[in-house]
This record gives structure tokens, sequence and C-alpha cells, in this order.
């Protein structure tokens, strides 16, 4: 596992949501939803798709949690928003880019060794805001050829250091 450290630049999108649990696992829904409507946006500015997770403060990623995720497109402004669909923001900051090349079922595990095993032994931490995928032209829906970006969004571990104050 090698990332790479980029920062993600304050971006507008929009899109529509659900809220759901690993144990009830709605992406489909929410895809399937999304995907038919997408081109009544007007004002995408690239073709990819954004698979955002919003997790709340907190989050361990058990299987009973609820998250919100997003199905959504990057947008120059929010002008014109469809209806039924709803705009979210994502503020600058840096993240840990990931290369996921494969179909969904060995996702889970990459996951699970990017927040147990990078991450720890990483000079990084888990940094409160939103994580997504990126779904470029190579991605292909239950493919094993599939590739995808997964960006964790991350900040500098803090080192604390105590300095003895010496009378001279």
């Amino acid at each position: 596992m090698n990332p790479q450290i980029k920062t993600f630049p304050t971006t507008k999108f929009i899109g529509k949501n659900l809220s759901f649990t690993y144990a009830n696992y709605r992406a489909f829904e929410l895809w399937s939803s999304f995907m038919p409507r997408q081109k009544e946006i007007q004002n995408a500015i690239e073709t990819d798709l954004y698979n955002i997770q919003i997790n709340p403060i907190g989050f361990s990623f058990g299987l009973h949690e609820p998250f919100v995720k997003w199905a959504a497109v990057p947008v120059s402004n929010f002008e014109f928003v469809p209806e039924e669909m709803e705009t979210l923001e994502i503020i600058e900051g840096l993240y840990a880019v990931f290369q996921y090349k494969g179909d969904q079922s060995n996702a889970p595990a990459f996951f699970n060794a990017i927040y147990t095993e990078w991450l720890p032994a990483s000079e990084y931490e888990l940094d409160i805001r939103l994580q997504f995928e990126i779904l470029r032209d190579k991605y292909k829906k239950n493919d094993p050829n599939s590739e995808e970006e997964i960006w964790i969004p991350i900040k500098k571990k803090v080192n604390f250091c105590f300095i003895k104050k010496v009378k001279l």
C-alpha cells in the first residue's frame, strides 16, 4: 500500500444521498436512482462520478453504524439543482489517494487495511472531513479489472514534546 499524498481543492457537488449501514448496504439503490438522472445536472465540470461517504464523528465502521453515502458529480455552481437532488461541498484538504483495482468483493478488506495497517504506521492520522472514491473511465461495475481512486482525509500526526524548565 503506497498512496499518493495530494491536496483536493474545495469542490461543489450535486447529487443524491441515502443514510444506511454496512449491514443494510443500499449503495445500489442510491446509484440506481442517481444514474438515470445524472444528465439533468447542467453545470457539471467533468464526467467523473464521486462516491462520497459522510461518517459521523467517532465512526468505527461497525456493521450497524449509520453513515450517509452520496452519488454525485462536481459542478461549477449551485445555480440549478434538479428536483430531488441536493448540494454538497468538500473543503480543501490533504488526502491519501489509493488506487483500487478489482470488483467490490475485496473492497472491505482493502479499506480495512487502509485504516488498520497503513494509517497507524504512517505519519498521518484521519482527519474529520469527507472520504470519497472517484469513479473515472476505468471504473466498471462488478468487473475484476475495474479501477477507482480512494481518497482518505488525513492530517499530519501531532507529536508532543515536553520541555523541562531549567533555572539559570
